[in-house]
């Protein structure tokens, strides 16, 4: 019996890593969005995250919120540098979030300031 319960236990670590594994290196889906960058914070109680939100339109119907991995300094640097202007940003979906990485499914990748003159 205590043999069964080590190789069974293995056996959830193992397909626990590769569902980890699977979620943050396969994403679900990639894009782009554009609008004005309202918020950007670092919260969390016993998982200190960025999280952002970016204001596609008029109302709280079209705010979309997102996070930015804690690897992506540079991404985070531009993103305080670029709070309340326009932006484009480069994202990606994960299927589904996890706790120590972000509030949301979507990570951004790439920050790019739009013009005002393209308006």
């Amino acid at each position: 019996m205590k043999k069964f319960l080590i190789k069974f236990l293995l056996f959830l670590i193992v397909v626990a890593a590769g569902l980890y594994a699977f979620n943050y290196y396969v994403p679900y889906s990639e894009g782009y969005r554009a609008g004005r960058l309202i918020k950007l914070s670092h919260k969390g109680i016993l998982f200190k995250t960025w999280e952002g939100e970016l204001s596609l339109g008029i109302g709280h119907d079209q705010r979309w919120a997102f996070s930015v991995q804690p690897s992506d300094k540079h991404v985070r640097e531009q993103l305080l540098d670029l709070q309340g202007k326009d932006i484009k940003i480069e994202y990606i979906e994960r299927f589904w979030k996890v706790p120590w990485m972000g509030d949301t499914k979507y990570f951004v990748k790439e920050v790019e300031a739009q013009d005002e003159a393209e308006e």
